[in-house]
């Protein structure tokens, strides 16, 4: 069995990880237009740390994306009330019951108020 390995430069470990968190130049670009609440919502939602959306769902600009969770699409025609959509990322469990694997970012606190409002103001962007 042969063994691989790989080398990888300094400036590739720096577009692997720009790549993993979401930014690219195009991305960033696009991000021009968001809102500054909308902004923090996407470094949250792109970020390895406690949003981490792109562990499960795919979305606009998302690299590496799971696929675990539904795509996030068209999220103001899927959740046109902002207190829902809030309400599912603040725990989905209220939504979809004990079926749903979506960590309750809400009620354990892994999130606070603010952040779920900058996310979902990201999210309907979408």
């Amino acid at each position: 069995m042969k063994k691989f390995t790989s080398v990888i430069t300094t400036a590739g470990a720096a577009a692997v990880l720009a790549a993993g968190m979401g930014f690219s130049g195009a991305a960033m670009a696009q991000d021009e237009g968001l809102s500054d609440s909308a902004k923090k919502g996407k470094e949250i939602a792109f970020g390895r740390g406690a949003g981490n959306c792109l562990a499960c769902h795919q979305m606009k600009d998302g690299n590496l994306a799971g696929n675990i969770g539904p795509a996030l699409i068209a999220m103001k025609a899927r959740y046109p009330e902002r207190e829902d959509l809030e309400a599912v990322v603040y725990d989905a469990r209220d939504k979809f019951g004990d079926q749903t694997i979506m960590p309750p970012f809400g009620a354990n606190k892994i999130l606070s108020d603010e952040e779920i409002s900058n996310i979902v103001d990201f999210l309907y962007t979408l």
